[in-house]
């Protein structure tokens, strides 16, 4: 009876999930990135895409691997001395002094609100022993997760010929970061403070759209080759999004196309409880009395899939069901006969042949 029933269960969830984009929904927005992507965040469905395997300059979006490592192979309450970092004029930093005491909670509120270099700098080195090590390391941790057009030569997101990503490798580096409660809470904030270092900093986070109630991150970037790029993330109706847009040629740009996917790809999608409460999934014939059948039922568990809008949910027949199809089409008072001879009858004694 159970991989009777896993299976009703597996189907319903393969028919949800895999179903066709509803008819009559609208065209997608126009946008200005020459490369783009748009995933709803628990099926990994692809609501837009535009050149997502390209292979692009990426800048401080670099600095999402930065921060995944870090959170894979220390704490946040672990404290670092900064590392002497000789920051260009325009460059992102919190102005680390070299020496200066931070906790890894801090480093990485620096590094993914601020983008600071020096933060990356201190997390790469402290954490991998040297910088050059620390970039193995994350070359070695994109081929574990499947970045296959993914390749980075610096912790920071520094214009290379050999750091470069893809629109759809950063949407899959991002859901792996989203896995730690820090990253999400970090990433939402408009507004940080760090209260470690040798003094107290307030930054202001560089994605301007988390001022939205529907966006909750996730990072920024920019240099002269790469353009603008935004990564992010958002949730209305318990839809989660993902996007990441490349090549933009200005702040605006990237903020106002992320606006317009995220308002046309919520409404493609919605929540829907596959299984009713106190559905019957499953009969079970009972052994020794004919006729007799034990229900399986659904609990009321709330549980609801996303799926996109208009879509058909056909109920597969398992056996059980063909087989209850069948002893519906009986007349019941044959059925109830057929129990009662079933139960009430004692078991004739075989009789043996005389010798």
């Amino acid at each position: 009876m159970s991989s009777r029933v896993l299976a009703a269960l597996l189907a319903a969830v393969l028919m949800l999930v895999v179903a066709p984009v509803a008819r009559g929904a609208s065209p997608p927005p126009e946008v200005t990135a020459p490369s783009a992507l748009v995933i709803e965040g628990s099926t990994a469905d692809v609501a837009f895409a535009r050149q997502p395997d390209r292979k692009r300059s990426i800048a401080s979006a670099t600095k999402l691997m930065t921060a995944l490592l870090t959170l894979e192979r220390t704490r946040p309450s672990t404290v670092f001395r900064a590392v002497r970092y000789p920051a260009l004029p325009a460059e992102s930093q919190i102005e680390l002094r070299a020496g200066e005491k931070m906790t890894v909670a801090d480093l990485l509120r620096g590094l993914l609100i601020e983008s600071a270099n020096d933060a990356a700098a201190t997390l790469a080195t402290r954490i991998g022993g040297t910088e050059a090590t620390f970039v193995r390391a994350m070359n070695k941790r994109a081929q574990q997760l499947g970045l296959k057009n993914t390749h980075y030569a610096n912790p920071i997101g520094l214009d290379d010929p050999a750091n470069y990503s893809t629109a759809r490798d950063l949407v899959r580096l991002t859901l792996r970061a989203r896995a730690f409660n820090f990253f999400r809470r970090t990433v939402a904030h408009e507004q940080v403070t760090l209260h470690s270092g040798d003094h107290e900093r307030t930054l202001e986070n560089r994605n301007g759209l988390v001022k939205l109630q529907q966006v909750n991150g996730v990072k920024t970037g920019h240099t002269q080759q790469a353009g603008y790029v935004l990564v992010a993330s958002g949730r209305h109706n318990g839809i989660t999004l993902i996007s990441a847009v490349l090549g933009e040629p200005s702040v605006a740009a990237r903020e106002a196309d992320t606006r317009k996917l995220f308002a046309w790809a919520f409404r493609l999608y919605h929540r829907v409880r596959p299984i009713s409460p106190n559905e019957v999934l499953a009969r079970a014939t009972i052994r020794y009395r004919r006729g007799a059948e034990l229900e399986l039922v659904a609990g009321d568990t709330g549980r609801r899939f996303v799926v996109r809008r208009g879509t058909r949910h056909p109920r597969r027949r398992t056996r059980s069901s063909r087989r209850r199809r069948r002893s519906r089409a009986r007349p019941a008072s044959e059925r109830v006969a057929d129990s009662r001879r079933s139960t009430c009858r004692e078991p004739r004694p075989r009789r043996r042949r005389p010798r």
